[in-house]
């Protein structure tokens, strides 16, 4: 079937997903890789975690510390800003790299919060990312103008943290911060869903290219996870 002589707006949601019969494979790819980055990281994480040497030479290798976390930058931008260009092998170790180093940088929060707080505040994590994902799915509402709005509000946000980590310094504020944060991440768990459905249903095919996307929209619902994670922990862990 020719996709670029369909008018596709014309069609219910429904008769535009029975056209596209890459979606179901490009969509369970993309949970599947979001999936697995989460294993890596925890794995990594507590791999790190349970080997006190390797934590203190993190921890006191200020060098070491700083390449790790910007590397784990460099990777992100690297396979959001080049994928096209990207064969999709190395797309895929570049995200598997950056699930790893994540996870290395992770591996901290055992030293501050008790495993258990740390596995039930996960299992709150799971739970909220499933029921916005869907929600993201499933709503006909266009999340778009919300997209937008999210981002300007992340952007806030990450200006807000760097001023309170440097100058004002209150515990106060950055429990502020972790509360919008998981606001912020709860909204674009939806949104990002959405615009990952649309972005992938009208697929022809799911050759490399796609899969791409797909990666791409692992890597996107991964951060969402991690980040809505990070902050419902700094609100609800238990500290050891």
């Amino acid at each position: 079937m020719d996709y670029e002589k369909i008018d596709l707006k014309g069609f219910s949601m429904e008769k535009q997903l029975a056209m596209s019969t890459a979606f179901p494979t490009l969509l369970r790819k993309v949970y599947v890789w979001m999936t697995l980055a989460l294993v890596i990281t925890g794995v990594a994480a507590y791999g790190v975690a349970t080997s006190p040497g390797l934590m203190m030479t993190i921890a006191t290798n200020k060098i070491l510390l700083w390449g790790l976390l910007i590397a784990e930058l460099a990777l992100v931008f690297g396979v959001s800003a080049a994928i096209n260009r990207l064969s999709l092998t190395t797309a895929t170790l570049m995200f598997v790299l950056y699930s790893v180093i994540n996870g290395v940088t992770l591996s901290f929060l055992f030293a501050i919060y008790t495993a258990s707080s740390i596995a039930n505040v996960f299992l709150i994590t799971a739970g909220t990312f499933a029921a916005m994902a869907v929600l993201g799915y499933v709503t006909k509402t266009d999340l778009s103008s919300l997209g937008k709005i999210l981002m300007m509000a992340l952007i806030g946000m990450i200006i807000a943290t760097l001023v309170n980590v440097f100058f004002v310094k209150s515990s106060g504020f950055d429990l502020i911060i972790s509360y919008v944060g998981v606001l912020i991440f709860v909204g674009l768990t939806a949104y990002d869903s959405q615009k990952i459905k649309n972005m992938l249903m009208t697929a022809e095919d799911a050759g490399e290219g796609y899969q791409k996307l797909a990666l791409l929209g692992a890597l996107t619902l991964y951060l969402d996870f991690i980040n809505l994670f990070i902050y419902l922990l700094r609100i609800l862990g238990k500290r050891e």
